[in-house]
C-alpha cells in the first residue's frame, strides 16, 4: 500500500477520489452493472460512472434504497442514465432472475462491477445452503458473471470496445484459512471463523478474476478481468461486529479512506485508459499491486472454478 500522500506510477494515491481518477474520461455509450449499488462505494461508483455518462444498472437487494440513491444522483446529474433492478446474491434463483431480466432488456454490457459483499458475518447459510459469506461474496458473483458473459462478449465484438469485469476483493484475501479455500468444509460450522471465512471469500474473488482472465485469453475475447482492494473504508460492512465497528467509527476519520476515495480504484480499473488490455491483475490505491501467493496459484484457481460450477450448476 502506498503511503497516504504518495502517488504511485499511475499518478494517483490513496487520497485520490473516484472523480479525480476518471477526470476527463467520457464513458458515453458504455453500459455497466454495479452490484451493491445502494450503499457505500457501490453508490459512489454508480454516481461517478453516471457523471462520466455511462448507463448504469444498479443491481441491489433493497430496491427502495436503490431508487432513493437514483433520485439523489438525478438531482445532481439530471441527464444521468440509471436503472434499478433487484438482485440478491444470497439466492441463485434471484441471480438467475436478474440476469434473465437484464438480458431481456436488450442492452449492451461493457462493464460488470462485482462490488457487493458482506464482512465477518456469524455463521449462516444462504438460501442455497452455502456458507453466507462465500455464497454472497463469491458464488453469487460467479454465477452472475457466467450468466451475462455472452452479452459482454457480443457487446465487445459488435462495439469493438474492450469489456471490463471488475471484482472488488480485499487485502483480507491474505487472511483466509491456511489451505486457502476449504472445499470440503465450506459449511463446517464447528471450524468456522468469521474473519478467515471473509478472507476465504475475498481470496476466491482474486482467483475468480485470474481464472476468468485465462479463459478469456484462450478464447481471444476482448474482455479483461481484474480484482482490487478498495482500501479500508468507513462503510456498513462491519455491521456484524459492533465493538470493532465502534472503534473503527471513532478512529476512521484519521486512518481510513472516505467513500469517495474508496470507490476510486474501482472506477480507475473500470474506466481509465491506463488499464486498457490489462487483465488478471490486482490493484490497490489506483495502482497495480501484488496479491498473495495463494491468490496466484493457478491450480487453486482452476479447482475453485470447477467447485463453483458444481455449486451453481448441480447435476
Amino acid at each position: 500500500m502506498w503511503p497516504f500522500w504518495w502517488k504511485g506510477p499511475s499518478g494517483f494515491s490513496p487520497r485520490s477520489t473516484a472523480e479525480q481518477v476518471t477526470q476527463g474520461i467520457d464513458a458515453t455509450g458504455l453500459t455497466a452493472i454495479v452490484t451493491g449499488a445502494s450503499s457505500g462505494i457501490g453508490t459512489e461508483t454508480t454516481r461517478v460512472l453516471a457523471l462520466r455518462c455511462a448507463h448504469v444498472v444498479m443491481a441491489v437487494r433493497n430496491v427502495e434504497s436503490g431508487r432513493k440513491v437514483k433520485e439523489e444522483i438525478l438531482k445532481e446529474f439530471p441527464t444521468a442514465k440509471i436503472d434499478v433492478m433487484h438482485l440478491d446474491l444470497n439466492s441463485m434463483e434471484s441471480v438467475r432472475k436478474f440476469a434473465s431480466e437484464f438480458i431481456s432488456l436488450g442492452l449492451p454490457l461493457n462493464l460488470l462491477i462485482n462490488n457487493a459483499g458482506i464482512m465477518a458475518a456469524p455463521f449462516m447459510l444462504s438460501q442455497d445452503n452455502i456458507e453466507m459469506q462465500f455464497a454472497t461474496n463469491h458464488v453469487g458473483h460467479f454465477l452472475l458473471t457466467d450468466l451475462v458473459l455472452d452479452t459482454m462478449k457480443t457487446t465487445a465484438l459488435e462495439s469493438n470496445r474492450e469489456g471490463r469485469i471488475v471484482i472488488v476483493s480485499s487485502e483480507a484475501h491474505r487472511f483466509a484459512y491456511s489451505e486457502g479455500i476449504r472445499f470440503d468444509k465450506i459449511n463446517d460450522e464447528s471450524g468456522y471463523n468469521s474473519i478467515w471465512a471473509y478472507g476465504q471469500s475475498k481470496l476466491a474473488n482474486v482467483l475468480h478474476a485470474n481464472e476468468l482472465t485465462r479463459r478469456l485469453k484462450e478464447e481471444g475475447v476482448n474482455i479483461t478481468a481484474n480484482s482490487l482492494h478498495p482500501g479500508s473504508i468507513m462503510t456498513n460492512l462491519l455491521r456484524f461486529h459492533s465493538v470493532i465497528n465502534s472503534v473503527v467509527t471513532m478512529v476512521g476519520r484519521f486512518a481510513l479512506k472516505n467513500v469517495q476515495q474508496g470507490a476510486a480504484t474501482t472506477c480507475y480499473v473500470a474506466l481509465h485508459p491506463q488499464v486498457k488490455g490489462v487483465s488478471g491483475e490486482y490493484f490497490m490505491d489506483s495502482n497495480l499491486s501484488k496479491a498473495s501467493s495463494l491468490a496466484k496459484d493457478e491450480e487453486l484457481a482452476k479447482k475453485l472454478w470447477d467447485f463453483s460450477l458444481s455449486l451453481t450448476n448441480p447435476k
